[in-house]
């Protein structure tokens, strides 16, 4: 079914089939973006550090070289403070990186993307991919960022340029504390360009999932059959229950002690004996189950009072099973009362 049909936004269940297969929103630029920005930001903020750290360091290795035989061990207590700013930034990137790719789309485990597929070691494949539509829209992707970058170089270039002339004529740390001051307003307003296009590009990345996860009315429609059940098979298991339920319901309705109805459109058999508590409804219906739960009574020799209010008022407050409510005492005990005297006549008469 083609793409035009896919109306429908994507249902919990085919995002949670997307995500098992490692299909989430994520843009690898961002990720790349913050981690450099972080480690840009880590660095300038330890740089007066490693200067010192440096300085000392070479220093400490000249006057071992001029006094004495040079021991490489000697310089080991200064490893910590020359390299350990290292480590930091590089566990800062690390720990960014992570951190934003977890934010994106959170822990994912897909085995099923870390299967071994042929066809993306074809040379046909990898050939369609090189000169394809997305293939242009990845290099036209990399181009904009990077003739941005090189805006910023030139621009800074121009405008220091004749500070650039004149280096030739400073001391050697002018010129590298110029070129690495250079530098880092490079790399922190490069970072900044690269993040600012990671933005735009995951939003990129999470229309274009969007509108793959999207389905049809008929994947709906499947979908539903596959979780729910088949419409047609449902409706008959509920039919079938509803007729299960009114054959036992008709078989109860054999142990009523009375059946009241309205004439014709209700029904309720109401059992009770001495060691009851209370009268209790065991079957009750309306028009066909009505006439049905009557015919039972006949059958029964079950006797069948016509009461009207007390009829409506059964049906529509109490369930099958239940005892009737204490409002309603008073009323079926007078029927009972009376249906107990006219069996006590009938059976004085005989």
């Amino acid at each position: 079914m083609g793409s035009d049909n896919k109306t429908e936004k994507a249902t919990p269940r085919r995002r949670q089939k997307a995500r098992e297969k490692g299909q989430v929103t994520r843009s690898r630029d961002l990720i790349a973006a913050v981690s450099a920005m972080g480690a840009i930001v880590a660095l300038g903020v330890q740089a007066p550090g490693f200067a010192k750290a440096w300085r000392g360091f070479l220093r400490f290795l000249l006057d071992q070289a001029a006094t004495s035989e040079l021991h490489t061990h000697l310089g080991a207590p200064a490893y910590p403070a020359l390299f350990g700013g290292v480590g930091l930034t590089l566990a800062l990137a690390w720990a960014l990186a992570m951190g934003v790719a977890v934010a994106q789309g959170g822990l994912v485990m897909a085995p099923s993307a870390l299967a071994p597929q042929l066809s993306r070691l074809s040379p046909a494949t990898r050939a369609k991919q090189l000169f394809s539509m997305n293939a242009v829209k990845g290099v036209l992707k990399s181009l904009l960022p990077a003739c941005a970058l090189v805006g910023v170089g030139v621009s800074i270039l121009r405008r220091d340029w004749q500070t650039v002339l004149g280096l030739s004529e400073r001391q050697s740390a002018a010129v590298m504390a110029f070129v690495l001051g250079r530098g880092f307003e490079i790399a922190w307003k490069s970072a900044l360009i690269l993040l600012a296009w990671a933005g735009v590009d995951y939003l990129f990345e999470w229309r274009k999932n969007e509108g793959d996860l999207r389905m049809s009315r008929q994947e709906l429609v499947d979908e539903y059959k596959e979780s729910e059940g088949n419409p047609a098979v449902k409706g008959r298991i509920r039919r079938l229950q509803r007729q299960l339920r009114r054959r036992r319901m008709l078989e109860d309705a054999k142990r009523a002690s009375v059946v009241v109805t309205n004439p014709t459109q209700y029904a309720i058999a109401i059992e009770y004996t001495t060691e009851m508590g209370a009268p209790v409804v065991v079957a009750k219906g309306r028009n066909l189950l009505a006439t049905q739960i009557k015919e039972v009574a006949r059958w029964q020799g079950i006797p069948l009072v016509e009461n009207v209010p007390l009829a409506h008022a059964l049906y529509r407050a109490v369930e099958v099973g239940q005892s009737i409510p204490p409002k309603l005492y008073i009323v079926v005990a007078e029927v009972l009362a009376a249906i107990y005297r006219a069996q006590a006549r009938a059976a004085g008469g005989r």
